[in-house]
């Protein structure tokens, strides 16, 4: 590896400005092609074998609209009644305006017969049910404010608030990311800065990570028209790209500085830096790359792909620091020691400084040092005994957004289950004569009397009598355990008996219960999981230091870490501790894919500094 990475270097150093004009016109190319084609990223979310994703699948021929569930726009006004002759005409022009937008399959009015369960008793209260022609996932955040325009227009001329809920409402009301990369971007200046008192080092590796996440992010574009890629895989990557990249660059100029203290030739200070330290960066991009890939195991196509797109942010850092790194350096040369900022000891000069003093106190003291980070380590992750996973909140979003004053809206006027509805799909293996058919009605009474079920909607049967739904509304909201329960109730005792002695199939669906498969789906796959990565992970080390010492060192000091990470998590977000001081209104649920994603980036990541520490010794 060593020998590879020197000659890769030395070929890099000599063919510099080729070597950039590659890595720029690879970017160009991918960027043009990626605008070209467009974003297709969605979150359609597929459970293969979950009671959620088999009601999907039931629906899907009969009801193809109906698996794409149906969002709310809610109308509401201050004073008066939306079916005053001054707010009825606006509802109605509305009405009609959206089932003309776009991708809108059906528009239920609330001031018909049809829709009158979606008036509110003071009738102050309402909202328009839009049911998609496509799925939610495949709806872009424009498609998503054409839609909402239309109900906007004319309802909001006559005074009538409007706000959209549901998977419309969601599409809008993501909030923006390019502050917090730009914000890490600045932040990562000034520390470069710092550390190392020269500009222009500082510039080298946040160009190599900006142009190395062009790369990623237009792969990911272009790769979202060939699979599922979540909307979040985009800023997933973006946050690991950006950090690991930087974090590689940094530690090849760092040893390239050192290099050139020595005396070292310019060129042969570039190429023994990409040969030692960008050994180490190999090593230590794989572990991050095996971590990310082994979401796999959690068998969800959403969470795979997640995992691969940041994989592949990993792996074009990875490249730039080997290639295009070295290529920068040699074309900057003796520049790179240009507009300094502070002075900068030579090696004879140098007094040791905050970190060598830590690092010589900790060798000093080994076994005290070991103590008192487990007895801090220990503590913080205690909370994570209590850990539960929740679902998406909307309730946890911002009062700014309309998502979440629609939630509010439809909370108070109809109970917080509305907004969650649960989707009964029903199979049978025989036509049914009606709505009135005795297994629909028995499933349906059995449903409506169900603890925690607060309403139901009425029977839908499709021409050939085989496939029928309704919906059930909790007496809690959807991110509620109460509702997970519900469902979990319904699965395993209400529907097996009304079931009993028919040849009809029931199941509960709905994005509210394919969010409770989700989490209970990593809930069982996490240990799995820890132990693939902490395996292959220990394995790679092993591979690199050739000692069991080391791999097994790192593996528990990990654990113990992410335990931690996760207990400060628990605290912060399910117990609410501080919860004010980072602009949250109290506690929030824990998406279930959260410790997912946090164990593979945190164990990958402090398997990066491991590598990096470790290599140094060695040396």
């Amino acid at each position: 590896m060593t020998a590879v990475l020197y000659a890769v270097a030395r070929f890099c150093t000599r063919q510099r400005f080729l070597v950039l004009a590659a890595w720029l016109l690879a970017a160009v190319a991918l960027v043009a092609v990626s605008q070209r084609v467009g974003d297709n990223t969605n979150d359609n979310l597929s459970l293969p074998g979950s009671g959620s994703q088999r009601a999907t699948d039931a629906l899907s021929k009969s009801f193809p609209n109906q698996a794409n569930g149906s969002s709310p726009i809610v109308l509401h006004v201050a004073s008066g009644k939306l079916t005053d002759s001054k707010h009825s005409g606006p509802v109605n022009e509305a009405a009609t305006d959206v089932a003309k937008a776009p991708y809108v399959a059906s528009v239920v009015n609330p001031l018909t017969s049809q829709g009158a369960s979606a008036l509110s008793k003071d009738q102050s209260t309402g909202y328009l049910s839009v049911t998609l022609s496509v799925s939610p996932g495949a709806l872009s955040a424009d498609d998503a404010q054409t839609i909402i325009n239309a109900a906007e227009k004319p309802a909001q001329a006559a005074g009538i608030q409007v706000e959209t809920g549901g998977q419309l409402g969601q599409k809008v009301s993501k909030p923006s990311t390019e502050s917090s990369e730009l914000i890490g971007i600045i932040a990562a200046i000034v520390i470069l800065t710092f550390t190392f008192g020269i500009v222009i080092s500082m510039l080298l590796p946040i160009l190599g990570a900006i142009l190395g996440l062009a790369v990623t992010l237009s792969i990911i574009r272009i790769l979202s028209h060939a699979m599922t890629v979540s909307t979040v895989a985009p800023t997933l990557a973006t946050m690991i790209g950006l950090g690991v990249g930087i974090d590689y660059a940094l530690f090849i100029v760092t040893r390239h500085f050192r290099g050139l203290d020595q005396g070292l030739e310019l060129r042969e200070s570039i190429a023994r830096a990409a040969a030692t330290s960008g050994g180490a960066v190999v090593f230590a991009g794989s572990t991050v790359t095996i971590a990310l890939v082994s979401l796999a195991v959690a068998d969800i196509p959403l969470v795979t792909t997640m995992g691969l797109m940041a994989a592949i942010a990993v792996v074009v850092a990875v490249l730039a620091a080997v290639t295009l790194l070295p290529a920068m350096l040699a074309i900057f040369g003796s520049h790179i020691n240009s507009l300094r900022v502070r002075r900068r000891d030579r090696p004879a000069q140098q007094k040791p400084g905050l970190w060598s003093r830590w690092a010589n106190g900790v060798a000093r003291h080994p076994v005290i040092a070991g103590i008192a980070a487990v007895a801090i380590l220990i503590p913080l992750a205690i909370p994570l005994l209590s850990l539960t996973l929740g679902q998406k909140d909307v309730a946890a979003l911002s009062t700014s957004t309309t998502a979440r004053r629609a939630y509010d809206l439809i909370s108070k006027n109809f109970g917080p289950g509305v907004n969650g509805p649960l989707i009964v799909a029903v199979s049978l293996g025989s036509p049914a004569s009606g709505t009135s058919d005795s297994r629909l009605t028995t499933l349906e009474q059995d449903v409506s009397h169900t603890a925690g079920v607060a309403g139901i909607t009425p029977i839908q049967v499709d021409k050939a009598g085989t496939t029928a739904y309704f919906n059930a509304v909790a007496t809690n909201g959807p991110a509620d355990q109460a509702t997970a329960d519900l469902v979990g109730t319904l699965r395993s005792s209400v529907i097996p008996s009304a079931e009993q002695g028919t040849n009809m199939q029931a199941y509960v669906g709905g994005t509210t219960a394919s969010n409770v498969d989700l989490a209970s789906n990593i809930s069982s796959k996490l240990p799995l999981q820890i132990l693939v990565v902490i395996a292959l992970s220990f394995a790679l080390l092993v591979l690199a230091f050739r000692t069991l010492v080391v791999p097994a060192q790192a593996a528990i000091m990990n654990v113990l870490s992410i335990g931690a990470a996760y207990g400060v998590l628990t605290a912060i977000f399910q117990f609410g501790w501080l919860h004010s001081l980072i602009g949250l209104g109290g506690s929030v649920p824990i998406v279930s894919y959260v410790p997912l994603f946090m164990f593979a980036i945190l164990f990958g990541l402090s398997m990066d500094y491991e590598v990096f520490l470790v290599s140094q010794i060695e040396e």
